[in-house]
This record gives structure tokens, C-alpha cells and sequence, in this order.
């Protein structure tokens, strides 16, 4: 996860410890945070397109999606896709379904994702 500064207070106190700081520092610290800055939108594109292959079963889908997006919390999408692996394992839910809805779910979080952290 990426350290966002949520608060004006927050703000003001990296201003203000900013301000003290000799100018080499100044400098390094600026640096930094382009450094991060320029990392946390490469992680953001970093897509690996992966193939939905003609047959594929829906831990085979779950695997694949979690490759194609490496940067997405699985924590936050683990209830929506286990609620869906279920009613294909339950509820005899065609697989294919499944997993279609299973790509909606892990494009939508991405959508939310890039545009939390651009």
C-alpha cells in the first residue's frame, strides 16, 4: 500500500519539516518522492496481460487474474470472488459465468485502483 497523506495536517507537517531541513536534504527529499512517485505510477500500468485460455477452470481463472493484476489487495476482492468460486462449486454454476463475472470484478477493482493512487 502506498503512504498517502489523507490529512491538512499531515500536509503541513511535511511542509513545515520541509522547511527545516538544510537544502541537500531538501534536495534528497524531493528526489525521493519522485522516485515514488514515478514507482507508484509504474505499478499502476503494470498490467501482465495473460490469455484467457479456451478451457479454464475457475482456481485456474482466480490464479490468472491475480497474475494479470499483481497490484490489486487480494484481501479487499477474497469475499466477491469467493462468493462467486462458491456458486460455481455450490450451486453448479457454469464455469465460464463465473469466470466472465470473475474478470468484470478484477477490472473494476483495478479501475478503482488507478484512479485512487493516479
Amino acid at each position: 500500500a502506498f503512504f498517502r497523506l489523507k490529512l491538512m495536517s499531515d500536509r503541513k507537517r511535511l511542509l513545515s519539516l520541509f522547511g527545516e531541513l538544510n537544502i541537500a536534504n531538501q534536495v534528497t527529499l524531493l528526489a525521493l518522492a519522485e522516485f515514488l512517485h514515478a514507482r507508484q505510477d509504474a505499478k499502476v500500468l503494470t498490467v501482465q496481460r495473460i490469455e484467457r485460455p479456451l478451457v479454464e477452470t475457475v482456481m485456474g481463472a482466480l490464479k490468472r487474474l491475480t497474475a494479470t493484476y499483481p497490484m490489486l489487495d487480494k484481501a479487499i476482492l477474497l469475499d466477491e470472488a469467493s462468493r462467486l468460486s462458491s456458486q460455481h462449486v455450490l450451486q453448479g454454476r457454469a464455469a465460464p459465468a463465473v469466470i466472465d463475472e470473475l474478470e468484470a470484478l478484477f477490472l473494476r477493482y483495478y479501475e478503482h485502483y488507478k484512479t485512487a493512487n493516479v
